[in-house]
């Protein structure tokens, strides 16, 4: 089997190729879930900044009712 070089710990360790698609597949779904919740959470508060602009917080039924006043 091919081995490769994986960075960890602050030192380069040869491991086999499986190994190294393991670590690097764990890597990016760690990066992936950090990035999903940041981007989450940036829209979050823009909807609740973009909502509250005009200095009153509706509740959904008030706010979907704005166009029948």
């Amino acid at each position: 089997m091919p081995n490769e070089v994986i960075h960890k710990d602050g030192e380069d360790v040869v491991v086999r190729e499986d190994t190294a698609k393991a670590f690097r597949g764990v890597n990016w779904a760690i990066i992936s879930i950090i990035a999903f919740v940041v981007i989450a959470g940036i829209i979050t508060v823009v909807l609740f900044v973009g909502g509250a602009s005009d200095g009153e917080v509706k509740s959904p039924a008030e706010a979907g009712n704005t166009a029948n006043r």
